[in-house]
């Protein structure tokens, strides 16, 4: 759980950086594809093993 928890928080400060610096929309994009499929996969994983 924690590598998730890790993970989240990675893809969240890439998507703050990404809207901050005009030039790096593309990059807020994929952190936060990324944060959204990290969230549905630990909530899938936590769900199961339940």
């Amino acid at each position: 759980m924690g590598l998730i928890i890790a993970l989240l928080v990675i893809w969240l400060v890439l998507s703050i950086v990404g809207f901050a610096v005009k030039g790096l929309i593309w990059l807020a994009v994929i952190a936060l594809v990324l944060f959204v499929a990290t969230g549905v996969w630990g909530w899938m994983k936590r769900k199961t093993s339940a």
